[in-house]
């Protein structure tokens, strides 16, 4: 006679919204979004349909709530007491750095504009600009076009990293051998890219990164720095 198959055992401690959170953005680190479905929290968890359905709603609750958790902790680790131009420049480093450690939140923010972890950002931000004496009616464009810079520029570098590791290429030797294709331009049609091509061998991205940031505020400082009402 055909035995059944043993069932897991279930979870006989509480379970969390917290925990819930924690292992779907595990699972969302290490197998990205697809992998991530309520069955295999089930099955991760131990538990039930019904214990996860009490904490989150579906799938897109839940990729909201992990969202939230790390962007909430990428702008509390920024010290609250620094002057403005600071404050944003740790902000951007901070959501660089949480991006790039969670490769998936670029495309979530990117997706649902009205998610709470994207206000969060916005808020933070728009703050600092007004600190700077950015004008009200001009906080809208300068908070958008630095935090389109911020979440663009570091999903991009996310993404890049992911490709990188999924061909098991590391960085130095992608850039080495995007520099040897520049260094083998024709100088008189693009002078610059080949010139560029020893920089781009060592360059780093976070402070390449940082140094966008700073024209950006270089430039919102120049125009609104004396708190002018342009």
């Amino acid at each position: 006679m055909a035995t059944k198959a043993r069932r897991a055992p279930r979870r006989t401690d509480a379970l969390s919204r917290e925990l819930i959170v924690e292992t779907a953005t595990q699972i969302l680190d290490t197998d990205g979004e697809e992998a991530l479905t309520l069955r295999a929290l089930t099955v991760r968890l131990s538990t039930g349909y019904g214990a996860l359905y009490h904490h989150v709603a579906n799938k897109s609750d839940l990729l909201a709530a992990a969202a939230d958790d790390v962007i909430a902790r990428a702008m509390t680790d920024v010290a609250a007491d620094a002057e403005p131009r600071e404050t944003l420049r740790a902000i951007a480093l901070s959501l660089f750095d949480a991006i790039n450690a969670h490769p998936w939140i670029g495309a979530q923010l990117s997706r649902e504009p009205w998610w709470p972890a994207l206000l969060e950002i916005y808020e933070g931000v728009g703050e600092q600009l007004q600190a700077l004496n950015v004008p009200e009616h001009a906080l809208f464009d300068s908070a958008g076009a630095l935090v389109n810079y911020i979440l663009g520029v570091a999903g991009q570098s996310a993404a890049n990293a992911r490709v990188r590791a999924g061909e098991a290429a590391d960085r130095t030797a992608s850039l080495a051998a995007v520099a040897a294709r520049w260094a083998q331009l024709d100088p008189a049609k693009y002078p610059r890219l080949h010139k560029a091509a020893a920089q781009l061998r060592e360059h780093d991205d976070r402070q390449q990164f940082l140094a966008g940031v700073d024209l950006f505020l270089a430039g919102i400082e120049t125009v609104y720095g004396q708190g002018e009402d342009h």
